[in-house]
């Protein structure tokens, strides 16, 4: 009997523990409260910055990123010189790095990044060898999602979704504490879904992607056919820029809009009315509660969002039956990708700390037996 008690103390004692680390794991609540570095890399800029464990950046330097057509390691060589930087001026634990391409499950290797030089780049090892931190990388949508779930827009949301409006559309999928990255690592690619059947060639190859209808690429596009084709709903942009078609821009047409210019703030309705109908068809597949709009088109607000919602409940399927979920700007502006990487490596220092503290322990028990 005594030995059935014990077998089954000990079974109940593994069943606790393996419940306490899932639950250690998953939660960002048991990493340590320690500064990282978040690494931001796009097309045009690499953005880093220490953030400390409440989101707080502590001090941020960005540099140009070397053009695409020089070898991964000349952005390796960047991203190693900022972290040095920084790292001489704080205690950095680890090392988070948000990149605009796909990212395998693992979180080690850039699959793709079209607007680098990295074709199944071992990221993570790579830089890893040369920093005396640990490194962590993922997609910067999912970075700026997670960013937004912790400290911004979408904190306390259990089930979100992030849309990431700039040149295209990226975007990311959190439940319950987690981003949700699929089975190869690259889920979240919304504005790669065909809403508009042979519609605008898209640069990944197919046509009628949703980006090419709500995204920058889209709002520039549509106003420059406009001033182009000397149309007098464009006179307003067209005298702005001195006819010089190619000086017109998301942030310009942004602001125009803002100002009272009816074309603009008519093109803008039509990128909000197709950021609702690509949103309806995410609730319909996901249910999240809440969608969390970012990304540099965001920052026209309600001239966006407004059409979005609308467009959003006229094409909500089971509308009028079913809860809506809400759908806001995103917080924390261009930073949110640096700043979600950072706190992602947190999880990564806590891991590292721990191996470390085995290892030790494990030594100081060899060195006690060997004295004994």
């Amino acid at each position: 009997m005594s030995m059935y008690r014990d077998l089954h103390r000990g079974t109940a004692r593994a069943t606790v523990l393996r419940t306490v680390g899932t639950r250690e794991r998953r939660s960002h609540l048991t990493a340590p409260r320690v500064p990282t570095v978040g690494i931001d890399i796009g097309g045009t800029k690499v953005m880093a910055g220490v953030v400390d464990a409440d989101g707080n950046i502590l001090e941020k330097i960005r540099t140009e990123t070397p053009d695409k057509s020089k070898s991964p390691k000349v952005v390796e060589d960047t991203i190693t010189e900022l972290v040095l930087d920084l790292s001489d001026r704080h205690d950095v634990h680890a090392v988070g790095i948000g990149a605009a391409g796909w990212v395998d499950a693992d979180r080690n290797r850039v699959l793709f990044a079209p607007h680098l030089s990295w074709r199944n780049e071992p990221l993570r090892d790579r830089l890893a060898g040369r920093l005396a931190v640990p490194v962590m990388v993922d997609n910067d949508a999912n970075t700026a999602a997670w960013a937004e779930w912790r400290f911004g827009a979408g904190r306390g949301e259990d089930h979100l979704v992030m849309i990431t409006l700039g040149t295209g559309i990226g975007g990311a999928i959190l439940e319950d504490g987690q981003v949700k990255r699929g089975k190869y690592g690259v889920a979240g690619e919304f504005g790669h879904m065909q809403v508009v059947p042979g519609g605008h060639r898209c640069p990944c190859g197919n046509r009628g992607c949703w980006e090419q209808y709500s995204s920058g690429n889209a709002l520039v596009r549509e106003a420059r056919e406009l001033a182009a084709a000397e149309s007098p709903v464009a006179y307003g942009i067209i005298d702005r820029v001195g006819g010089n078609i190619p000086e017109i821009t998301g942030p310009l047409i942004t602001e125009l809009a803002r100002s009272g210019d009816a074309m603009c703030v008519e093109l803008l309705q039509d990128i909000g009315q197709w950021l609702g109908v690509g949103i309806a068809n995410l609730a319909a597949a996901l249910d999240p509660s809440c969608f969390v709009i970012g990304g540099g088109v965001s920052a026209a607000d309600d001239l966006l969002i407004g059409p979005a919602r609308d467009a959003f409940r006229r094409h909500l399927t089971g509308r009028g039956y079913r809860p809506e979920a809400r759908i806001v700007k995103a917080q924390l502006g261009p930073e949110a990708g640096m700043v979600g990487a950072a706190d992602l490596a947190r999880l990564v220092a806590r891991r590292f700390r721990r191996a470390n503290r085995r290892r030790v322990e494990r030594y100081e028990r060899y060195a006690q037996a060997g004295r004994g």
